[in-house]
């Protein structure tokens, strides 16, 4: 994404969370037979129909018993997803939490009607009501899946498991006694600074740093400071899961802030990766799919949400991507989950998640989103 347009987006962003008015906008009241198409803005690995692997199939089964043929447009930021729903034609999107409000407050998702969604009596009761995606006592949109921010790291490049962020974020010698500068990735999302302050609300304890996501100048300078000492040891910002595997495997990469999906696959390919959830805890996501104000095609969708929610579409979609189900009976339907699947994914460690929301201002008291976009730009140019 350019400069430009993630600037842009930090300044609508600004605009509608500054507004905090919410449209009135009528939920449905009943569904239809379905309009024969659903369009969907996802995370990539998020909608499968057995093109990638035929085992992992979700799709094709939906569409024989409603009759909506799912297009699907793959996103690979936040930032990407808010300006493709910005622009319409899209019914539904999984937004993570760092995009939900800026969605919702920027009037460009309607509320459900969780009675037309049967499926959400599955529903993890640690999502229920979450802030992400609930406003005002509305609810916009079904949890999708959800997952922590892991440290992978090349074993053969730490003699021991590394228990801090530090292996990111400061200068160190690694195993073959080579320095890690040129060798660390940081995710390219301003939302990565949480990270940052999370590192900070432990090793600093003196800024007194409570919410990683709602930070005060003093703490946000501080924060800044780490992420533009860490720009000298990173190789890249990172955001396409292919690449951060590519980079592993052949860019001499010794650590990074990953997602499950990635250390998964690296793993069953033999490559001499683990992953850890370190000392300070992980930031995370819980992603919700939501419905556009302006759907075409508002039956098919309530069909997919409720679709969504079935306990063997949670577990696939879950085996598949290296995330945890938002219903937690997926984690025994699945057979390519399999029985220990939810465990290695992290089902437990929920408690030690800080999980993505875009920052706001609330009167002036921390800085907003727009301040940490335009900030995070100037850090990945080196400035």
């Amino acid at each position: 994404m350019s400069v430009r347009k993630t600037a842009l987006l930090s300044a609508v962003a600004t605009a509608v969370l500054a507004s905090g008015s919410l449209q009135a906008a009528e939920a449905l009241k009943q569904v239809g037979a379905g309009e024969g198409q659903l369009d969907i803005v996802a995370w990539p690995g998020y909608i499968e129909r057995g093109e990638s692997d035929k085992s992992y199939d979700w799709v094709t089964q939906f569409e024989q018993d409603t009759g909506c043929k799912v297009n699907v447009k793959t996103a690979a930021t936040s930032d990407e997803m808010v300006s493709l729903m910005t622009k319409g034609g899209y019914d539904l999107v999984t937004a993570s939490g760092d995009a939900s409000l800026r969605l919702i407050y920027g009037k460009r998702v309607q509320p459900i009607n969780p009675e037309l969604i049967p499926n959400l009596k599955n529903l993890d009761p640690r999502l229920k009501d979450a802030p992400w995606f609930t406003v005002q006592g509305q609810q916009y949109g079904t949890p999708y899946q959800w997952g922590p921010n892991l440290l992978m790291y090349n074993t053969k490049l730490f003699k021991q498991a590394p228990d801090s962020w530090s292996a990111v974020f400061e200068a160190q010698q690694l195993a073959d006694g080579k320095a890690n500068k040129g060798r660390v990735q940081a995710y390219d999302g301003p939302i990565y600074i949480a990270d940052a302050a999370l590192y900070l609300k432990s090793a600093k304890p003196e800024l007194g740093i409570q919410d990683p996501y709602q930070l005060t100048e003093e703490q946000y300078t501080a924060v800044l400071d780490v992420l533009r000492t860490q720009h000298a040891l990173v190789h890249r910002y990172w955001h396409d899961a292919t690449v951060q595997m590519s980079d592993f495997k052949n860019e001499g990469v010794a650590a990074s802030s990953t997602w499950g999906y990635m250390a998964n696959t690296l793993k069953a390919e033999g490559q001499p990766v683990a992953t850890v959830v370190p000392k300070e805890g992980v930031t995370g996501w819980a992603d919700t799919t939501m419905l556009h104000v302006d759907a075409k095609h508002p039956s098919c969708a309530y069909k997919w949400m409720n679709w969504s929610l079935e306990p063997k579409v949670q577990g696939d979609v879950a085996a598949w991507f290296g995330s945890l189900p938002a219903a937690p009976e997926g984690c025994k339907a699945s057979a390519l989950l399999g029985a220990e699947g939810c465990a290695t994914n992290g089902f437990d460690q929920f408690d030690k998640i800080a999980f993505w929301k875009t920052p706001q201002a609330e009167g002036g008291k921390f800085v907003p989103y727009s301040r940490w976009t335009q900030d995070y730009i100037a850090i990945m140019g080196g400035r």
